[in-house]
């Protein structure tokens, strides 16, 4: 078993990358070689914009390569909660924002001819209790007649053609959503912003960020620094040091863990999973699970709410190998090939973050629903940069620090403890 991402083990190396001294000036510097900074940079270097990418590890190293690479519509938390939260035009318009974040990445995928595997296989919610049936017909209900009339409901007997399992009591499809290689979409988001001109460095942490006398900003790295214009720091939840204090005070760094089987073959995947879509469950502690390109079977969750460390996946993968179990039985005996964990980066309310502090732009906190969301958002804040800022769908949030959080999450035994008691009482 790898205890490594299925994704970053399985693509083509990024060719064309920055190995020369940092120096000189730039339109725009991207703190950042995820989705997010990938997408800005070519969304910038189509404008005509001289772009350089500082990212501190490896290109789509952290959440950008290590997530379950699902693409979905729909909102990460209820709908009809949000709605009670935020009012039914605003709830519309995040729903409205998802979907289009999903066109997003298929119209780069399309004009840029990226070879990911995406396919638009839908997702189905399914419910893990009878109650959750429930609140999905009440949710399927309002979509339909409000922001999404493609949505269909499963019931429990029906359920039975979409999935090889019996544990579960219906489902909700949004069939929007999509799936690919995140890997390769990735190392081709990449490819792309060179051909047009960008630098991407890899291995080159930003540990200052500096006004200038003329209103620029010096970006400086070990490899030496550089004088822009604007400045989009797009790290997630970066545990790295450097000037990024303000955003770690907002977001919390979560373990996501994912093991992948053995291929499996086409029958077998067909008995497990008929559709090949992608398949999410109801629960707070829940698990998601797809079907790879070469027919392996990719199960995931928050098996445990830790920091992922080569220590914590192995725990977690065996807990995940258990969870697999409970949903496909005829998957006891099956062998795992893969093993990881990666860092989702949470906001307090699971909404993304994006906008504007000192004259440094920043992206993040997607919450789980970060593939599509990165590369929409890295497009809309290069036309933010480039005097829009309007296209920010999430520039009117507030975003204040959790309280008690500095750094590191000491919390979140709690917040695991607090979800676990709710997943047995709801």
């Amino acid at each position: 078993m790898k205890l490594d991402s299925y994704w970053l083990d399985t693509l083509p190396r990024v060719d064309g990358l920055s190995t020369e001294d940092v120096e000189g000036r730039a339109d725009v510097v991207v703190v950042g070689g995820g989705l997010t900074g990938l997408s800005a940079a070519l969304a910038l270097c189509r404008l005509g914009a001289n772009v350089v990418v500082f990212e501190a590890g490896r290109m789509i190293g952290e959440a950008s390569g290590r997530n379950g690479g699902q693409c979905n519509t729909g909102l990460l938390q209820d709908y009809l909660e949000a709605t009670k939260q935020y009012g039914e035009d605003a709830a519309q318009g995040f729903y409205r924002t998802f979907s289009a974040a999903v066109d997003s990445v298929e119209r780069v995928v399309r004009e840029e001819r990226i070879d990911c595997d995406f396919a638009r296989v839908g997702k189905l919610k399914v419910a893990a209790k009878p109650e959750h049936f429930d609140k999905l017909s009440q949710t399927f209900e309002v979509l339909r007649s409000s922001v999404d009339p493609g949505v269909k409901l499963f019931s429990r007997s029906e359920l039975r053609d979409e999935i090889g399992s019996d544990i579960f009591h219906g489902g909700l499809l949004q069939p929007g959503s999509a799936s690919l290689h995140v890997g390769r979409f990735g190392v081709g988001l990449a490819a792309a912003s060179i051909k047009r001109g960008a630098r991407l460095f890899e291995a080159t942490p930003v540990t200052g960020i500096a006004r200038e006398a003329d209103g620029r900003f010096r970006v400086t790295t070990h490899r030496g620094s550089i004088s822009a214009k604007h400045v989009l720091t797009a790290t997630g939840c970066t545990m790295q040091g450097g000037p990024f204090g303000w955003i770690r005070r907002r977001i919390v760094p979560v373990g996501s863990f994912i093991i992948v089987t053995e291929p499996l073959g086409k029958e077998a995947i067909k008995g497990l999973v008929p559709s090949r879509r992608n398949y999410v469950t109801t629960m707070n502690i829940g698990n998601y699970f797809r079907p790879t390109s070469d027919d392996r079977l990719l199960f995931g969750g928050r098996a445990r709410f830790a920091m992922s460390s080569k220590r914590s996946d192995v725990k977690s993968g065996e807990i995940l190998a258990g969870m697999l179990a409970q949903v496909f039985p005829q998957l006891r005996n099956v062998k795992v090939d893969y093993c990881w964990g990666g860092m989702v980066d949470m906001t307090r309310d699971r909404f993304p973050r994006a906008g504007e502090r000192h004259g440094i732009h920043y992206s993040m906190g997607y919450s789980g629903h970060g593939v599509q969301m990165a590369v929409h958002m890295g497009q809309a804040m290069a036309d933010t940069i480039n005097g829009r800022p309007e296209r920010n769908p999430w520039g009117g949030l507030p975003w204040p620090a959790i309280p008690g959080h500095f750094g590191p999450p000491w919390f979140l035994p709690f917040v695991g403890a607090y979800y676990r008691v709710k997943d047995h009482l709801t």
